[in-house]
């Protein structure tokens, strides 16, 4: 089994799972990010970490996002070992690159307003 990235990362691109990815099965196309099936060693360290929440498990992968299991395995197949790194933001799979643009608007982490002099004087590691 292997992690999957879904539309929902499509235009976002955030990134984070890359970083935390301890095998670098995490690659990058033009417009989303692309996990290699094979690759993959099913740690658990990138679906946690996704603000988009785009990255699934192969079972649990919802129903009307299951064909991004061959979205990513075919994007990656298409490279041969060698170019793997290379295969990088030089494309995408051909359904990905036909999505019309994506909200391109991160989940918040707090929603909250607050006026400009209220910011500045805001300590943020010692709140009152």
């Amino acid at each position: 089994m292997t992690y999957v990235i879904a539309q929902p990362c499509v235009d976002i691109k955030d990134r984070a799972c890359v970083t935390e990815c301890p095998v670098d099965c995490i690659h990058e196309g033009s417009r989303t990010l692309y996990i290699n099936p094979v690759e993959c060693v099913d740690c658990h360290a990138c679906e946690p970490v996704c603000p988009v929440e785009a990255i699934f498990y192969e079972d649990d992968l919802p129903q009307h996002w299951a064909h991004y299991r061959s979205v990513n395995a075919e994007f990656l197949a298409a490279a041969t070992p060698g170019q793997r790194h290379q295969r990088d933001t030089l494309g995408d799979h051909p359904l990905v690159a036909a999505l019309p643009p994506q909200n391109p608007h991160k989940k918040e982490i707090s929603v909250f307003a607050v006026r400009k002099e209220e910011a500045a004087d805001a300590d943020l590691w010692f709140p009152s």
